[in-house]
């Protein structure tokens, strides 16, 4: 929505930049294999860009990584970085430190957008999205692998935040008015992974759906 968004206005996108696990190859955190992420990029005819981080990467190496990262992107004529970020004030003011850090500066097209009615308008433009994520602290296992459509709306627990904004759960957009064709996929086995807290108190555990090529 954020790069549907910017398609009246001045800004050129020029690449798309996402964080991949250097052994898995994977996605951070959404844990989508790059093969489909190339995918996704060529339906939008954008070039990728990949930084591949150490496997469960702590915050200063994934701080030092960006930052190198954001100094290469402006030495080649960027200066801006573009978030889908919507209510996270904490969140915003850490992309935009880190930004500021190099020079660049951050935009975000959805802030403050009512959640509500930026995900009616997700489905009523025709996107299509598939829940690859949930935090298992809050959805159980039966919201993963699900289509991102009315009925799961509708069935989301009181408290979740219907975008996921807070991290309840990601998705992976497939298709809509920014793909040149839809990206093929097929589901496959449901992963959970423990992630304990340090105090051992608890599980923050997560339930990954596997996206397979056809």
């Amino acid at each position: 929505m954020s790069l549907y968004a910017l398609q009246t206005g001045s800004i050129e996108v020029v690449q798309l930049l996402t964080t991949v696990g250097v052994v898995q190859r994977r996605v951070t955190m959404h844990g989508v294999h790059e093969a489909l992420l190339e995918a996704q990029a060529a339906a939008l005819g954008l070039p990728l860009s990949r930084l591949y981080l150490p496997e469960d990467v702590d915050m200063p190496t994934y701080r030092q990584q960006m930052d190198q990262q954001y100094a290469a992107l402006l030495a080649q004529g960027i200066r801006y970085a573009v978030f889908g970020d919507l209510h996270l004030a904490d969140l915003k003011a850490y992309r935009e430190e880190a930004l500021d850090a190099v020079g660049m500066q951050g935009i975000f097209p959805l802030w403050q957008q009512p959640v509500q009615a930026l995900s009616a308008r997700f489905l009523a433009l025709g996107f299509k999205a598939v829940v690859v994520c949930v935090n298992a602290r809050v959805l159980d296992r039966r919201f993963v692998g699900r289509p991102y459509d009315a009925q799961f709306l509708a069935d989301l627990p009181e408290g979740v935040d219907c975008c996921g904004e807070n991290g309840e759960f990601h998705t992976v957009v497939y298709d809509g008015p920014l793909f040149s064709q839809s990206v093929d996929f097929r589901l496959g086995e449901v992963v959970h992974r423990h992630y304990s807290t340090e105090d051992k108190t608890h599980d923050t555990g997560f339930y990954f759906q596997e996206l397979l090529q056809p």
